[in-house]
């Protein structure tokens, strides 16, 4: 990979200069104040440029779909009122530590508001974001929310990629699909907490809550870009869900500063040139429709070392302080590390190589500027044997699930043992054992399968302990044995 695009820079995001018009008449700033605020409302001035400048985001800059800068977003931005010294923890299990007493709370909800509505503390932001305890799980969520426009708007791709935050020369991960995109009440939604209008018989998404973990758990703040025909008049939306603001300034509630601008086409109707160019380049890469995410202030693990690597591997994002398959002695446990039951731990490309079962041939997901060849590990499987289970429960007896079952290419070299356990399409369970591993029976056998039937937990990366459940897996250990 070339030095230019790994040095992409992102400049500054800012929501200010919109009191004094910047996107016209058309333009919305809203807060959201989510479970139970009352809908959305307009920030005070004196918090706008706080909201504005947001200290973890004051120079972002980004870059477009040819991979070159386009530009600053806003110039002229007050200055916010003075914070304190209190800085966030970039360590992810510990940044939740913090007295909100301490940060100098320039603005708080009156006190009628807080009579009348539930206010949601800052620190959820971080506990709702600790269900994720792998970073590649919440990636996965963030991919999904782009497979789920497939189906919605026709999608054709994803990219991947880091991004460079100039400011500080840290690296910052961007993705971005060509999807509907969402129109200023669905970037509404999606910055609250349990709003969803998919559908859950057909997406993968479908608690409302996926983007707020998932962004939560790789970085401190996200800012969200998206342009949509979606309310039938073009609109582009920005929207920021920064942690970093909400400690800084030792807020008690969760406030999420929202721009939305409609007839984005029409610069001459909207405002002089001058004032919307730099603004407008954020979006030039997006096209017609789509939407862009930037994660930024990504979390470091205890050496202080960020938890995503981007430098290992040019076409890769891995998980700090990976294996080197390399560097094992004994070629057995070197085979073994090598196979991607075991990478997928710890690179990306491997992991979304795996992450959906189907996809259309049109439908690419590119990673650091190289589409991710898909994997297909029925395929892997000798001896294949394609075995149908109808789960039953209280007597009723479910769809009929075909599994593929096999010894993987390699065996008995390559011991790995288990089932890759699909849900509406995605990876849940990838190579999940359901032998004892003190035991050498199953050793090599794998399977596939989807199970719709029974629901995956919150964060995607294992199901719900229900009766249905357990019946599967009592199955998938008989199955396991008389293929044996």
């Amino acid at each position: 990979m070339d030095a230019q695009r790994d040095m992409k820079p992102f400049s500054a995001i800012a929501m200010a200069g919109i009191e004094g018009g910047l996107y016209g008449a058309n333009t919305s700033l809203t807060m959201v104040l989510p479970l139970g605020c009352g809908g959305a409302r307009g920030l005070p001035p004196h918090l706008q440029a706080a909201c504005a400048l947001n200290r973890a985001s004051s120079d972002l800059s980004e870059v477009g779909g040819d991979r070159s800068y386009h530009g600053e977003v806003l110039k002229h931005i007050s200055a916010p009122p003075p914070c304190s010294a209190l800085r966030t923890c970039r360590n992810f299990w510990s940044a939740e530590d913090y007295d909100a007493e301490v940060g100098l709370s320039t603005w708080q909800p009156q006190i009628a508001d807080v009579q009348n509505r539930m206010c949601v503390h800052p620190k959820f932001l971080h506990s709702n974001a600790t269900s994720h305890k792998w970073p590649f799980g919440a990636v996965a969520e963030l991919l999904d929310n782009a497979v789920d426009e497939i189906q919605n708007s026709g999608a054709t791709r994803i990219n991947v990629d880091k991004v460079i935050d100039h400011r500080n020369g840290s690296p910052a991960l961007l993705v971005q699909d060509d999807g509907g995109g969402m129109d200023p009440d669905s970037i509404r939604c999606c910055m609250s907490f349990g709003f969803s209008d998919k559908q859950s018989g057909s997406s993968i998404g479908q608690y409302g809550n996926g983007f707020k973990i998932s962004t939560m758990r790789l970085g401190a703040d996200a800012i969200v870009f998206s342009r949509s025909t979606k309310s039938g008049e073009p609109t582009q939306s920005i929207g920021l869900l920064s942690y970093t603001f909400l400690v800084e300034t030792g807020q008690k509630d969760v406030v999420v500063p929202v721009v939305c601008c409609a007839k984005w086409w029409i610069t001459s109707e909207i405002c002089s040139p001058d004032k919307l160019n730099d603004s407008s380049d954020m979006f030039t890469d997006i096209g017609p429709h789509g939407t862009k995410i930037i994660v930024f202030n990504l979390w470091a693990n205890d050496d202080g070392n960020l938890e995503l690597d981007f430098d290992t591997n040019p076409e890769d994002i891995m998980i700090r302080d990976a294996p080197n398959p390399e560097e094992i002695n004994n070629s057995v446990k070197r085979v073994n590390e090598n196979h991607l039951a075991n990478r997928l731990r710890y690179s990306l490309r491997v992991y979304t190589s795996i992450l959906y079962l189907q996809l259309p041939e049109y439908f690419k997901i590119i990673l650091r500027g190289k589409e991710v060849a898909r994997h297909c590990v029925a395929a892997d499987l000798i001896y294949p044997e394609c075995i149908s289970y109808r789960p039953q429960v209280c007597g009723r007896k479910e769809v009929e699930v075909l599994t593929s079952i096999g010894f993987l290419n390699g065996a008995p070299t390559i011991s790995i043992h288990g089932f890759n356990i699909y849900h509406k399409n995605r990876l849940i369970l990838p190579f999940h054992r359901v032998l004892s591993t003190a035991s050498s029976k199953g050793k090599g056998v794998c399977g596939v399968l989807e199970a719709d039937f029974i629901k995956p937990t919150h964060d995607k990366q294992d199901f719900e302990k229900s009766q249905l459940y357990q019946k599967l897996i009592n199955r998938l250990k008989d199955m396991t044995n008389e293929y044996w």
